[in-house]
């Protein structure tokens, strides 16, 4: 039996019912790509978020790093500023202390009697160490009454101690300047051997040697110094 053919209101009705399918499944799919552009979207904006947020932590931290690093030479600075600065002032205060003790080193002459024990006792080390049978003493030529009675005295007590004669005269020839302060040097060798026992001289060692100990007495020990000469 042949088929019967579809009046226009089947056609139409099914004609409707394709539409309304085919418009369903547009809908949903374009649903179904919504939802996944949606969520392909959230993961590239995390993905992005979390990118920014480790650029912005990273140069933070370089950021952080830089001014520590400022804030710590600054600090250096100040510091060693600071310690130059009271460096300096003890420096001043010691180089005020022995530029008194130059200015007084005349007083040391004017009790003649001290000053004529002081001179035999410069000899004295001048002539043990040389060793010399023969030694010339310098002095200045306002001392040369003086010295002449260090160097008897001293003389005579090196004699009496290393057991040999020794003889010291003045050489005047090479007198010590004027405005040396005091004091005289022992020249032996034959000439070659200087040693130099003026006042001046003496107040230079005595710098040197004592300097540490002034140091310490006027500031007190330094803690970080784990060596002394």
């Amino acid at each position: 039996m042949p088929a019967q053919a579809l009046s226009d209101d089947q056609v139409g009705q099914e004609l409707r019912k394709m539409t309304a399918f085919i418009k369903q499944e547009a809908v949903e799919k374009a649903r179904e790509i919504q939802i996944k552009a949606d969520e392909e979207f959230a993961i590239e904006k995390s993905k992005l978020v979390r990118q920014e947020q480790g650029a912005i932590d990273t140069q933070y931290e370089k950021k952080f790093k830089a001014a520590a690093m400022s804030q710590q030479i600054t600090r250096s600075t100040v510091a060693n500023k600071s310690r130059l600065k009271v460096l300096s002032a003890r420096q001043e205060l010691l180089d005020g202390i022995f530029e008194q003790a130059q200015k007084k080193l005349g007083d040391a002459t004017k009790d003649k009697k001290k000053y004529e024990e002081t001179l035999k006792n410069l000899l004295l080390e001048g002539l043990y160490a040389l060793n010399e049978s023969k030694v010339q003493v310098r002095a200045r030529k306002q001392d040369y009454d003086i010295v002449k009675k260090a160097i008897e005295s001293a003389c005579k007590e090196y004699s009496t101690n290393m057991k040999k004669d020794v003889s010291a005269i003045i050489d005047e020839a090479n007198p010590q300047p004027q405005d040396c302060a005091g004091g005289l040097s022992i020249v032996g060798g034959g000439g070659k051997i200087d040693i130099n026992n003026t006042l001046e001289e003496r107040l230079k060692l005595l710098q040197d040697n004592a300097l540490p100990a002034v140091r310490q007495t006027l500031f007190g020990k330094n803690e970080n110094r784990k060596f002394y000469d």
